[in-house]
């Protein structure tokens, strides 16, 4: 997951760069009411959340940003 300091979360559904999106993906498309849990190292938090996917140029902003802390998000979108 990923953070732009305190706003949304956004959590990645790149399921290892395979064709097909995990099962958790569809079941947000259908109910997008979930909660994340976040850890700190000391505690665990759950965070409601209204889940939304992002497309054109905001995913490719985020998307990029994962990929330069994550590398091998770089990797997964080659493979799609």
């Amino acid at each position: 997951y990923q953070r732009e300091g305190e706003g949304p979360w956004f959590v990645f559904a790149s399921f290892g760069g395979s064709d097909n999106n995990p099962d958790w993906f569809h079941n947000l498309k259908a109910n997008p009411d979930a909660a994340i849990s976040v850890g700190d190292g000391t505690e665990i938090t759950r965070i409601p959340v209204k889940a939304r996917i992002v497309e054109g140029e905001e995913r490719d902003r985020i998307y990029a940003r994962q990929a330069s802390l994550f590398p091998q998000f770089a990797e997964y979108e080659k493979k799609t």
